[in-house]
């Protein structure tokens, strides 16, 4: 287990008359991170003992800063979980699996994920962030099958270690944006698919799923060509369309979702979260939308703000059960 520790506000201790006041801003900064949940996130291991599907290499993984995005993180071949909980969790709390985007060549880390899980946090939500391989042949074998697998480990280890975290393994969502919304959804679609070794026979079908701006279809019409590509390869048949595409494999346990998407993406058209609303409405899953007239992909410019969107979230995870509303 690994503690995460982010940089300290200041590099070098600093010795003036102003000493005690710097250091009442660090301990306070600091008590801030504890209680949004950064302060005190654990990164696991998503496998206990050999990764499936991986090949040795000396491939490395590759973190960058990008100040529009912030961190990313690109050639993962060693997935983890990090686990944000906060310093008191209610009875029978709910717990968000956040897969973030990054159009299954990188990981919008930070923007998608750790900050994500934050908010979740002070809304009395545990949350842990999924770092799911990347797709690629130099260090991954069936790799347009793994971050599927990775998704359902992630669901696995969840509800194995639910006790311990204080969690309710009836309560246990995914989320996703843009490719990371497609790992989520095919997670919601193709539970009784399993990937993983599960001897002790988990339930792998999550209990809801939030969609955020999701690459949903594979198909020629709506679907986000680069993410297809990147998973499948240039040439994919009928038949991997049809099993990629989650819009095309919705039925009548479907977990229920939370979809929001700006109609100005010009990115992942937001016809693939309507066809999947749709599909889910046809077989009487119950299912919330939102469409926002700006914000393009991944509400960039903080369009619709941040409180928004994710209030919105909040607000069906309540109405859903999943939440309780305080008193």
């Amino acid at each position: 287990m690994k503690i995460i520790r982010y940089k300290p506000l200041f590099k070098k201790p600093v010795h003036n008359r102003h000493d005690n006041n710097l250091k009442r801003v660090l301990i306070g900064a600091l008590a801030f991170l504890y209680s949004i949940g950064l302060g005190n996130a654990q990164e696991i291991p998503l496998y206990e003992g050999v990764i499936p599907n991986t090949k040795h290499t000396g491939i490395k993984e590759e973190h960058r800063f990008d100040p529009v995005v912030d961190s990313l993180v690109s050639k993962v071949s060693v997935p983890t979980l990090t686990v944000f909980r906060p310093a008191y969790l209610p009875p029978h709390a709910p717990v968000v699996i956040i897969c973030p985007g990054g159009g299954y060549h990188t990981l919008l880390i930070d923007r998608e994920g750790r900050h994500v899980a934050a908010a979740f946090n002070r809304k009395g939500v545990a949350a842990v962030v999924l770092k799911y391989r990347l797709p690629d042949a130099a260090y991954l074998t069936n790799k347009f099958i793994v971050p599927l697998q990775d998704a359902q480990q992630a669901i696995l280890q969840v509800r194995k270690h639910a006790a311990a975290w204080g969690i309710d393994t009836g309560a246990v969502g995914i989320m996703g944006f843009s490719a990371g919304g497609h790992v989520a959804a095919m997670a919601g679609t193709h539970f009784d698919t399993a990937s993983v070794r599960n001897p002790e026979g988990i339930s792998l079908r999550p209990d809801f799923m939030i969609l955020i701006n999701p690459v949903i279809s594979f198909s020629d019409r709506t679907g986000h060509l680069g993410s297809r590509t990147n998973l499948l390869g240039p040439l994919v048949s009928v038949d991997q369309v049809r099993f990629f595409s989650p819009e095309r494999n919705v039925r009548t346990n479907t977990p229920p979702a939370f979809l929001a998407h700006a109609a100005d993406d010009k990115v992942v058209p937001l016809a693939n979260s309507i066809d999947f609303f749709t599909e889910l409405k046809r077989k009487q899953v119950a299912a919330e939308m939102h469409i926002y007239a700006f914000g393009d992909h991944g509400f960039l410019n903080n369009l619709p703000a941040f409180e928004q969107w994710f209030g919105s979230c909040i607000y069906w995870m309540q109405t859903s059960g999943w939440l309780k509303t305080p008193r």
